[in-house]
């Protein structure tokens, strides 16, 4: 790979809740940020607040930084911004470092990859796990697949987001690792709902519910950033939706039926997620399990 400058510019392409959040700790770690957003105004705000530039598309976004981040919905939105008009692809040139921190399957990057080896950039997979107010603050995890060397030169940007970065082998292992861990998350979440309703029906106060279940063998850090979600669902705006959360039980479900593995949790969890988007919780956090289970 040519072109080992030290990085300087990054590019945040799809500053919803945690591409804004990566975009704070981004811009807290000294870079100079460039931001492209589907819907430009939307980032405009960010932008203003961070001293970032807003760029039209995303090849001029790419083009103009030295590390692109690419954070979108799912599947379809990550194929748009790269392969669409005056999308990723147009923008890469030798040298360039794009990381999709998407949480898609593998072959999402794996479809990508050669288009982007191609234009003598490299593409590294580089899913998340935290909660946007970790974003903020740089205490990620961060599960990269990928080339080593890109790798490395990326790691500032990448330290600038998390406490922890695993290089987990080839292209498409971030990806995977992503689907693990939130079969993990998801299992939790369930789990969580069911013992709070629990206790409340049993006529424990909802909020030392909470603090017992934190404090327990079970007391992972999901538990704790998640308190206000579960205490007060009203007041507490949404991090990652129920419809998101269905979205990527469906993917975990797939992935593990090609890999041959039995998943029964996760599609319980997938089942109480549809019945609450059902009751039209869609949007809702998707904490708000523990509401569905509240009326059941």
């Amino acid at each position: 790979m040519t072109g080992a400058a030290a990085v300087r510019t990054v590019a945040v392409l799809g500053t919803g809740h945690m591409g804004s959040a990566m975009s704070r700790a981004l811009a807290a770690g000294g870079f100079d940020l460039v931001l492209y957003n589907r819907t430009l105004e939307r980032c405009e705000p960010l932008a203003a607040e961070l001293g970032a530039r807003v760029l039209p598309t995303a090849a001029e976004a790419v083009a103009a930084a030295d590390v692109a981040i690419s954070m979108v919905a799912d599947e379809p939105a990550v194929e748009a911004l790269y392969r669409g008009q005056s999308g990723v692809l147009e923008g890469l040139s030798a040298g360039k470092i794009v990381a999709d921190s998407s949480t898609v399957p593998p072959s999402v990057v794996l479809g990508l990859a050669d288009d982007v080896h191609a234009r003598g950039a490299e593409i590294l997979d580089a899913p998340v796990s935290g909660s946007t107010a970790l974003a903020s603050t740089g205490g990620l995890t961060i599960m990269v697949g990928g080339d080593e060397a890109a790798l490395q030169r990326a790691r500032p940007v990448f330290d600038a987001l998390a406490k922890r970065v695993f290089h987990l082998g080839a292209l498409g292992n971030g990806a995977a690792m992503k689907l693990a861990v939130n079969t993990l998350i998801f299992g939790l979440n369930q789990a969580v709902a069911e013992g709070l309703v629990i206790a409340e029906r049993a006529g424990i106060d909802r909020s030392l519910a909470y603090d017992v279940l934190a404090a327990s063998a079970a007391g992972a850090p999901y538990v704790e950033y998640k308190r206000k979600a579960f205490l007060n669902p009203e007041g507490t705006p949404p991090a990652f939706s129920i419809a998101l959360a269905e979205k990527d039980l469906n993917l975990i479900t797939a992935f593990a039926k090609r890999l041959e593995v039995p998943v029964p949790q996760a599609h319980v969890n997938r089942d109480v997620l549809r019945e609450a988007m059902a009751e039209g919780r869609a949007g809702a956090d998707f904490a708000d399990v523990a509401v569905h289970l509240r009326r059941g």
